[in-house]
């Protein structure tokens, strides 16, 4: 059969046998011991669920007897223009009902007009005057009034002339005329005999039922009990407008009968102890199987996962041993996983002169200091002698219990990453020094205009010294206009060579290591250049510097290179016929910063024509321009610059008309942060 060959590979051999058996047994006993359990739990359920059932129809009746109470009650209040026939109905309900024990009549202040005591006992406020029983009442009225529905008072203990006593409640009954209130009519009820007119004899003949508060303290009792069989107990809730009562129902019933399911429990309990087993040992066969195939093909797909990663993995022990290198990781070192595996510091891809600095820090990592998630630079070693960079991400590794088992790394070959970055560093190099090239050419075109107005001043001045000197005969006075003009041809040469010396230094310099500079100085040292086109282009140039800024660490002379672009982009959108008002403003000022970082915002504002949309979208694209002589580098330079100082640069629209340029640069403080970083 197919299911005892299953039974035969889950247990191969004479032993396995001789447990599948002991199992069998063992399961059956099992089986029939909770199915006998089982019965008897169900039996108490069935006893239990009975008794639950009769609380709750005593509860139902107990409610309906009360409400026809208060039928009887609101009958009774339309007779109040008839004391006497008052008194005469009042006698007729209190003989009818053992539990009433007294009822009156109150106007609606409270004032007893007249009452009615139970003819079937004595007077039971005679010993307790009804003057100090009245807190009660006066609650439960006080409660009827508001809702205009009957209310019952809390239940008090009221003591008798025998030396005993019993609970008592009180039902307050307001009575409406035309929607008017005019007074109440009240009733006195007691716990113990409506327990035993309305319950006991139909629910107490089997079961003790009991008036208890919410905390168990019982108020009244009625009915018996059988001894020597097990109790089952039953409460509800007695929910009456203005007091809540418990009513709790305590039967005794036989334990339920054993031994008369005990055969038919054994006979099932085999049965379903059988087929069961039988069919949870197919069940488990099959799954036994198809986990096997489960796990052969999931590892197998992780192995081809592993071996077709570029990414390096390597896994350690809490002792710093390597205990797993995929493919990757061995062509990377070029070594083979068994020369790696079980392999401690100094490791054979350490270089040699770094060994005590990656020990020290592989101490680190195994006392516990979880390393940064980015991850962090090294420096390995393939077998043939060679270095190359890498970055390491390492992370805890956590078993399947939750605990640390080692730490697993994964390794990326960072070679062509870097091989690539100093490419695109000395292409950018390039880039920046051919912009600076060309500004300088647009620069010397200023120079020729600028420097005519300074020598046509010294060849008028020399030529009219000349003209003073030939006459011999010259007075005092003339010489004196000599000595005015050698000092006005003074001046001009000097004004002459400060143009040429401001070209000459922005020229010379080269690229620079970062350096802390006042923003004002970067503003100073741009002016000269800015200030020979604005006389050329009638631009008035204002420069504002807010008070008491931090320094700013930069590379000084690309930053002036992006002044003095901007400035000049500024000066030019203004250079048309129609812009009447040329006013270009060069300004400092504290930008947006916090604890750790301080930034500082460069802005050029001009008042010419603006940006139109298309070129918006492309102002900073490499060799896009919309001059005929440009080359379409300046603003691409300029952006590249401040990003890499890590800042940013934007323009905004003015209204009416005009641009502003802005970028920023980080303080003294954030640059230094940067550097150790």
């Amino acid at each position: 059969m197919a299911w005892w060959q299953a039974v035969e590979d889950a247990f191969p051999g004479g032993r396995g046998r001789r447990s599948l058996w002991s199992a069998l047994i063992t399961l059956v006993i099992a089986v029939l011991i909770t199915l006998v359990w089982l019965a008897g739990r169900y039996e108490a359920s069935q006893l239990q669920a009975e008794l639950e059932r009769d609380t709750a129809d005593a509860v139902s009746d107990l409610r309906t007897q009360l409400s026809r109470h208060v039928q009887a009650l609101q009958g009774l209040q339309s007779t109040l223009a008839s004391e006497a026939f008052w008194s005469v109905e009042a006698h007729a309900l209190l003989r009818e009902n053992r539990d009433l024990l007294r009822i009156e009549w109150r106007d609606k202040d409270l004032i007893l007009k007249n009452f009615v005591d139970s003819p079937l006992r004595a007077p039971v406020f005679e010993r307790s005057p009804r003057a100090d029983t009245l807190n009660e009442t006066l609650q439960s009225c006080l409660r009827a009034r508001r809702s205009s529905s009957a209310a019952y008072s809390s239940s008090y203990f009221l003591p008798q002339n025998d030396g005993q006593g019993f609970e008592v409640m009180e039902l307050c009954l307001p009575n409406m005329q035309a929607g008017e209130l005019v007074g109440f009519t009240v009733v006195t009820y007691s716990l113990q005999e409506l327990l035993n007119a309305r319950l006991g004899n139909s629910f107490g003949r089997r079961n003790e039922v009991s008036f208890t508060e919410p905390d168990g303290t019982r108020l009244a009792i009625a009915g018996s009990q059988r001894r020597g069989l097990r109790v089952f107990t039953a409460q509800q809730l007695v929910d009456l407008p203005g007091n809540t009562l418990v009513l709790r129902m305590d039967g005794r019933r036989s334990e339920p009968d054993l031994f008369p399911n005990v055969l038919t429990a054994l006979v099932t309990g085999m049965s379903i102890a059988l087929v069961t087993v039988m069919v949870l040992l197919a069940k488990d066969s099959r799954r036994r199987l198809k986990a096997e195939r489960d796990l052969a093909e999931a590892l197998a797909f992780r192995k081809a996962m592993e071996d077709s990663l570029v990414t390096g993995l390597r896994a350690r022990d809490l002792e710093g041993r390597i205990t797993y290198v995929n493919p990757a990781f061995c062509q990377m070192v070029g070594l083979h996983a068994e020369m790696l595996i079980g392999h401690n510091a100094p490791m054979p891809y350490w270089p040699p002169e770094m060994v005590d600095e990656y020990q020290q820090r592989q101490a680190i990592r195994l006392a516990g200091n979880v390393p940064p998630r980015e991850g962090f630079e090294s420096v390995f070693m393939r077998q043939d002698g060679t270095r190359f960079p890498v970055l390491i991400i390492e992370a805890p590794l956590i078993s399947v219990q939750g605990q640390q088992t080692g730490w697993m790394g994964a390794v990326i070959d960072i070679s062509e990453q870097r091989r690539i970055e100093e490419l695109s560093r000395a292409s950018q190099e390039r880039l920046q020094a051919t912009a600076r090239l060309a500004t300088v050419g647009e620069m010397a075109s200023l120079l020729s205009h600028e420097l005519n107005q300074p020598l046509a001043a010294i060849a008028s001045y020399a030529n009219g010294s000349l003209n003073l000197l030939k006459n011999p005969g010259a007075e005092p006075q003339t010489l004196d206009d000599v000595h005015m003009a050698l000092r006005r041809i003074a001046e001009q040469a000097e004004r002459a060579g400060r143009v040429i010396n401001s070209v000459h230094d922005f020229v010379r310099r080269r690229d620079q290591t970062r350096e802390a500079v006042p923003p004002q100085a970067l503003l100073d040292a741009i002016a000269p250049l800015v200030n020979l086109q604005a006389r050329k282009l009638q631009v008035r140039v204002h420069t504002r510097v807010e008070p008491k800024l931090s320094q700013v660490v930069c590379d000084r002379t690309m930053v002036e290179q992006v002044l003095l672009n901007l400035a000049r982009n500024g000066m030019q959108a203004m250079d048309w016929p129609d812009c009447r008002e040329r006013v270009l403003v060069l300004q400092a000022r504290r930008a947006a910063s916090n604890a750790e970082q301080g930034w500082v915002e460069f802005s050029v504002t001009d008042l010419g024509v603006g940006v139109a949309q298309d070129v918006a979208q492309q102002l900073f694209t490499p060799f896009f321009t919309t001059k005929p002589e440009g080359m379409g580098l300046g603003l691409s330079l300029c952006r590249t610059v401040v990003e890499q100082h890590g800042g940013h640069l934007e323009f905004e629209a003015l209204q009416p008309k005009g641009t502003v340029f802005r970028f920023t640069l980080p303080t003294e403080s954030c640059g230094r942060t940067d550097a150790v970083l």
